[in-house]
């Protein structure tokens, strides 16, 4: 089925949009970035764990037909020896687009066998993913449709779960939010507890605590804190695709960074709205689990040795979202990509 749905044709000619299903062919390359980081698990090597997803993703995006430019990825190209930001991916053929890329949210969750660690990916027109430029860091607030237009971020947080509670038809002891356990969000937390709200805390991986925020039947109702702005944008292009609404804002972390940010034109005081992050109406997403998560089953080992992923796929001017289960062959990968994966 993913095969014929992926024959679908592309406008050669102008290359500007992508016209082909390419979550389909993104999927793979987070299931080979999830497979390859599933081998480190637990044993406390967060930068190997990181270093062979980004491996095994850079060999397989080198087969997808597209001209791609790395947005957001694992830093520049001085720090990091793929996927950096500003790199060329695909194999050059349109249409053109931008990446967002996060071979491993969750290195620290990877290491210590902790749930929720993802693969992730995001693609839409060339130009329509934001630029974070020197700000690491945003605050954001993100949820899914039933509250998407009460959500803000210059509200007071006490009267955002009020509004939440209203639109649900509840009170707000009713309202449950997702957090960074960071001591950024004490005041926050203090807050929240006042007005009643129940809290679920995390230590890292804010793409799928958006994903958990935004999609329905999940007990939570709101994403809020300060987190990386990459994840924004990832995020971001997955809202793009579930629907729902993100709010962001840059954070500097110091005077240094808000010099930058100001130098290079940014607004601090300016929030970003769902399109802002990303523009485009052709937007996809797709990620595959590496550790069990509400969200997604990470890679599990079979008797036999062969492996399992669960992964997300999406696509926003479809509004198609695939839930895609596979079973891989591990000694056969192993020998088709010489060991960079299985």
């Amino acid at each position: 089925m993913a095969e014929q749905e992926n024959v679908i044709s592309q406008d050669v000619r102008s290359g500007d949009k992508p016209d082909r299903n390419l979550a389909l062919e993104l999927v793979r390359v987070t299931e080979a970035g999830a497979l390859a980081a599933s081998r480190w698990v637990g044993r406390g090597e967060k930068e190997k764990a990181d270093g062979a997803a980004v491996d095994a993703m850079r060999l397989m995006l080198d087969t997808v037909p597209m001209d791609g430019t790395v947005v957001i990825g694992e830093g520049e190209k001085d720090e990091a020896p793929m996927l950096y930001n500003g790199e060329q991916i695909g194999d050059g053929s349109p249409p053109h687009v931008d990446i967002a890329v996060d071979p491993l949210e969750g290195t620290t969750l990877t290491a210590r066998g902790m749930p929720a660690a993802l693969s992730v990916i995001a693609l839409s027109e060339r130009g329509t993913m934001f630029d974070p430029g020197p700000c690491v860091y945003m605050e954001k607030i993100a949820t899914g449709p039933r509250a998407a237009d009460v959500i803000s971020l210059d509200d007071p947080l006490e009267k955002v779960i009020e509004n939440i509670a209203e639109a649900k038809g509840g009170e707000p002891t009713d309202v449950s939010v997702v957090m960074l356990d960071r001591p950024r969000h004490e005041e926050a937390v203090a807050a929240l507890r006042d007005i009643g709200a129940s809290i679920r805390f995390i230590s890292d991986g804010d793409v799928a605590a958006v994903l958990l925020a935004v999609s329905p039947n999940t007990g939570i109702d709101l994403l809020w804190g300060v987190g990386g702005t990459p994840e924004g944008v990832l995020a971001a292009a997955a809202v793009k695709c579930l629907g729902g609404r993100i709010l962001g804002k840059l954070w500097p972390r110091n005077d240094e960074e808000r010099q930058a940010a100001i130098d290079a034109g940014y607004d601090l005081d300016r929030v970003l709205d769902t399109n802002d992050l990303v523009s485009g109406d052709d937007v996809f997403f797709a990620a595959t689990g590496v550790t069990d998560g509400d969200v997604l089953d990470g890679v599990r080992t079979l008797d036999n040795g062969n492996a399992t992923t669960e992964s997300l796929v999406m696509r926003s001017r479809s509004g198609t979202v695939r839930r895609v289960e596979a079973t891989h062959d591990r000694p056969k990968l192993r020998e088709v990509t010489g060991g960079r994966y299985g």
